[in-house]
């Protein structure tokens, strides 16, 4: 019998995207498979669009954020593995059978994503060199900046209890910090073949919010406190850490954000601290 996969896509006055987002997880070639939406507060059209479709919605009266509800989505899930789609982006159709086949032939990994297809403004782009995703442990590269899309990745669920689940405290970055913790621990893997359309380029985009800067600086501050690292990991985190709070503070500073340059050098010089590394020179 084929292993059940949860898929969970939460949702947020993107009714214009969700429809296509819905129908491309019902015409996966694969079964069995459960498709969790969670409506988080919509005013537009999407609960009336989502009747028609054979799912499991989750509706909640008031927006919490997008780790809040991919979290709710896990509380329902009760497949073994589970897979996050973005309700701006598509799969294509072979997308869930090809990851549960790589699970099935390589029953140690935990976690394994697919490349994309960029989609900007209705052009294709390619991504540059940075953003090509590796394969395996990259905890190094994922600190600078996440590498690792929501869109793509399958999951064993028993990972997701192990770490623990994204982050609500996190508005923007909350995959970030999450891969981060995984990454720490376990490698993960890639497809090669592009099985995921990622579209970008709309307004309301959360990698186009403020404060991500501030959010990657406190995803690096939290996994140095709360994750056991090794000495090289910590190394990489502190030398990132500082690296991040510097063009933070730079920018909030000339800003007149005086209250945010403040908790950035804070977090900064408590990673420091922790690992027992005296301060950086700029930073005192």
């Amino acid at each position: 019998m084929r292993p059940l996969v949860s898929v969970i896509i939460p949702t947020f006055n993107r009714a214009k995207f969700l429809k296509e987002a819905v129908q491309s997880v019902l015409d996966q070639d694969y079964r069995p498979l459960e498709l969790i939406v969670v409506d988080d507060g919509s005013t537009d059209e999407t609960a009336r669009l989502l009747t028609s479709y054979p799912l499991r919605l989750v509706r909640r009266a008031e927006n919490r954020g997008v780790a809040s509800a991919r979290n709710a989505g896990l509380r329902h899930a009760r497949g073994e593995f589970v897979a996050f789609l973005d309700s701006d982006d598509l799969w294509l159709p072979e997308k869930i059978r090809r990851q549960v086949e790589f699970f099935l032939a390589h029953p140690e990994a935990v976690a394994v994503q697919t490349e994309e297809i960029w989609i900007r403004r209705g052009r294709r782009v390619n991504p540059r060199k940075r953003h090509r995703k590796p394969s395996g442990f990259f905890f190094d590269r994922a600190l600078e900046l996440c590498l690792v899309s929501p869109s793509g990745i399958m999951l064993r669920r028993e990972v997701l209890e192990e770490i623990g689940p994204f982050d609500e405290e996190f508005p923007v970055c909350e995959d970030y910090e999450l891969w981060l913790r995984l990454l720490a621990r376990y490698p993960v893997h890639l497809l090669p073949e592009p099985l995921v359309v990622k579209r970008g380029g709309h307004e309301d985009q959360l990698s186009r919010q403020p404060g991500l800067d501030f959010y990657r600086l406190k995803a690096l501050w939290k996994l140095s406190l709360k994750v056991p690292l090794s000495p090289e990991m910590r190394l990489l985190v502190q030398r990132e850490a500082a690296k991040k709070a510097r063009v933070f503070v730079s920018g909030a500073l000339k800003r007149g954000r005086l209250a945010a340059a403040y908790e950035a050098l804070k977090m900064e010089a408590e990673i420091r601290r922790y690992f027992g590394l005296p301060p950086w020179p700029a930073l005192k």
